[in-house]
């Protein structure tokens, strides 16, 4: 890192709902804030919501978290939804279509929507998609460190998701992150059963 380039804030997020196609179910949400070597782990949950909407909370709660403006952060997430409308720019047309998709319908979540927008004109952001659900130890072999075909296809996928700029140690602390957003998501849960 230059002298002039700003530390790299990090957001790891997740989202999980138990029951999600049913009226009565438990939604939890996880996030993870990581400076350097500092870490800040945050967690909720919810009756009666949608994954979509956790996983949109997981990143609004960390957001609101930040106390600085103008902070340069990267967002790692297993949600092809959020993910998408930010990397895709979905929002433009949205906006330009007064809340309307292309299909003619209402954008689901704009509450939500409404609030995560603003940080991205308050902060320089960057969003990653995550493969969910991988267990990075499992897929090692034990004896020294080697991943698997699976392990070594899904940091191909990442990459080919995010770009070459990340080594494959940089996706082994990335998936571990994401699985320890998704544990928090579970915790948030556990506060409605």
């Amino acid at each position: 890192m230059t002298q002039n380039e700003k530390p790299i804030l990090k957001i790891y997020t997740d989202g999980a709902c138990s029951g999600n196609q049913n009226e009565e179910n438990i939604g939890g949400w996880g996030a993870i804030l990581e400076f350097g070597p500092h870490q800040k782990e945050l967690f909720g949950g919810e009756p009666n919501t949608t994954n979509n909407r956790m996983e949109m909370t997981g990143l609004l709660e960390a957001l609101k978290a930040i106390k600085k403006p103008g902070q340069k952060i990267q967002v790692f997430c297993d949600s092809s939804y959020l993910m998408d409308c930010f990397r895709k720019k979905w929002y433009e047309k949205w906006l330009k279509n007064g809340w309307m998709t292309s299909g003619k319908k209402p954008v689901e979540n704009k509450d939500l929507w409404e609030q995560l927008l603003p940080f991205l004109d308050e902060h320089d952001i960057e969003f990653f998609r995550v493969k969910g659900h991988v267990n990075v130890d499992w897929h090692t072999d034990q004896g020294g460190g080697v991943p698997d075909e699976f392990l070594w296809n899904t940091y191909k996928k990442f990459c080919e998701w995010n770009g070459t700029g990340f080594l494959y140690d940089d996706f082994v602390h990335i998936t571990n992150m994401n699985n320890r957003a998704d544990a928090l998501a579970n915790q948030g849960m556990d506060q409605y059963r």
